[in-house]
């Protein structure tokens, strides 16, 4: 990606294109991927930043799904499985396989035998062997800090992690690569239309209020939760009811809680799985799951309510750390766009799988994992572009990722870091590489040419953008990396082309931004609208 024109210089001479995607998170990566990868003319626009909504704020996991296998839907679990095992083949240092462990104890659900049993249908459906069962003292080794009242033993399975808004960019740096347009920042403002087909789109710059049409006889909405474009009616969307349910995470310093693999167990208090997991540094304690009844023009925080629930387990869990609100460094919450019935089931009951209409042109996608974005993609294309879709498509088997180049490992960085770069730029690791300072910032993995490359080259136009989405310092620092924010300004100020005025401007608003958001101190929950 590049510094981001001006809306009629960019589109000056390609004002009609084959598919426009409404959406920048991880579908409508996947979408501009597989459509530029197909030869289609392909335009990709989002109205904030790039996976600024449930792709920067999932879990991070890239998985089958225990759960969805469990509550019977075998189908999911089994596409998922198929797509990490290609994920973690193409991107290693991107999409990497983690161990997951899941202690037993006694008189709580679920039991060794049942666990196994259960994971020995998702080692066959992923085709792969994962599972060991580990006695109570050799689950200790594993994980030292676990509680031991009362403990079986522990499940030992596979699946794999990412950095998901870094997964996002790569994504998008692929499809541009064969000739998408990715502009982020920018809104779809009406789809346009003849005769109740769909002819174009009609776009507003969200920095300068520059408007532009575009033609295409296809527009494929991607925008997840924030799925109400001004002329999708409910019929025209196919009758879609999207129920936004939050998950929330804390974020805490490793040394408070080590831990080398992902920890996994039911809640007690309302049975849906939790886990800490380590995380660029840091160990993540996750997930909530409940309605998201607030504005979704803003972004969505942690309640007070979420937070104690995700500490009472971790007291459980491991006792021995005394983790409390004190330690927490940050927390973040994604909205996730699950497709309801309107029977009135509980958030974790309701189903995960995606559902895609089409209608003269607008394709409407809701639902859907992280792990299976190319397969939605694929299938949101097939049916938009109907009956010539098989020759129109590439190959199933077509690569998301195009090799890595090959280039020597600058001395200074150690594998792991080197694997890392490999997997998050890919084919821009040279140019990355050409940026000045290949070392670290200072409590984090990140490196200083990673900013500065950010900055050049990945369209941040936002201080939150550099720091939330294109590096994650600001979720693994304490304060949000304030103590780094004057060589931030070093380094990335004159890059950017901001005067004084606008670095103050931009610190401001990311400051706000941070502790409205993403700070250790939950946001009240009769705050969260406000």
């Amino acid at each position: 990606m590049t510094r981001r024109p001006p809306l009629n210089q960019l589109l000056a001479n390609n004002s009609e294109f084959d598919v426009v995607v409404i959406g920048g998170g991880i579908t409508g990566a996947g979408i501009a991927r597989e459509a530029a990868g197909s030869g289609l003319r392909s335009l990709l626009v989002e109205q904030q930043d790039f996976a600024w909504g449930t792709s920067s704020r999932s879990s991070k996991m890239v998985h089958g799904g225990l759960r969805y296998l469990g509550s019977g839907q075998p189908g999911l679990a089994r596409e998922a499985l198929r797509e990490r095992e290609r994920l973690i083949q193409e991107a290693p240092g991107l999409v990497d396989p983690m161990p997951f462990i899941m202690p037993h104890y006694r008189g709580r659900f679920p039991g060794p035998r049942l666990f196994q049993l259960l994971l020995r249908v998702y080692d066959y459906l992923g085709k792969r062997r994962t599972r060991r069962f580990l006695q109570a003292s050799d689950s200790l080794n594993w994980v030292p800090a676990l509680s031991t009242r009362g403990l079986l033993g522990a499940s030992v399975f596979a699946d794999g992690v990412t950095d998901d808004a870094r997964l996002v960019l790569r994504v998008l740096s692929e499809a541009r690569a064969d000739g998408a347009v990715c502009r982020n920042y920018t809104r779809a403002v009406n789809i346009l239309q003849r005769d109740g087909h769909v002819t174009g789109v009609s776009l507003q710059d969200g920095l300068d209020d520059q408007h532009i049409d575009v033609k295409s006889r296809l527009v494929i909405n991607a925008t997840g939760a924030w799925g109400g474009l001004p002329e999708t009616s409910s019929e025209r969307s196919g009758g879609l009811t999207i129920r936004p349910l939050r998950g929330s995470h804390l974020v805490l310093p490793w040394h408070r809680l080590p831990v080398t693999c992902a920890v996994s167990v039911l809640h007690p208090e309302d049975g849906r799985p939790v886990f800490a997991f380590p995380w660029q540094g840091t160990t993540v304690l996750g997930t909530t799951d409940l309605d998201h009844d607030q504005n979704l023009a803003r972004e969505p925080a942690i309640s007070a309510s979420e937070a104690d629930y995700l500490l009472r387990i971790a007291a459980q869990l491991f006792p021995s750390r005394g983790i409390s609100q004190q330690d927490i460094l940050s927390t973040w919450s994604g909205v996730r766009p699950v497709v309801t019935d309107g029977t009135g089931k509980s958030p974790s009951r309701e189903n995960r799988e995606h559902t895609i209409k089409a209608d003269r042109g607008l394709v409407t996608i809701a639902g859907g994992k992280l792990t299976t974005f190319r397969q939605i993609a694929r299938e949101a294309l097939s049916l938009g572009l109907g009956p010539d879709h098989r020759r129109t498509l590439r190959s199933e088997s077509a690569a998301v990722f195009r090799p890595v180049p090959e280039v020597p490992r600058p001395t200074n960085l150690s594998h792991l870091a080197w694997q890392r770069l490999r997997g998050a730029y890919g084919p821009d690791l040279p140019a990355l590489l050409d940026e000045p300072q290949l070392t670290p910032v200072p409590g984090a993995e990140a490196l200083w040419a990673e900013l500065t490359f950010a900055c050049k080259a990945e369209q941040v136009v936002h201080l939150d953008d550099l720091l939330l989405r294109r590096t994650r310092l600001g979720l693994i620092l304490p304060d949000g990396g304030e103590c780094l924010l004057p060589q931030l300004r070093e380094h990335c100020q004159s890059v950017l082309g901001w005067t004084d005025q606008q670095w103050m401007d931009e610190v401001n608003r990311y400051r706000h931004l941070y502790q409205r958001a993403y700070s250790a101190a939950p946001w009240p929950e009769e705050h969260h609208d406000r």
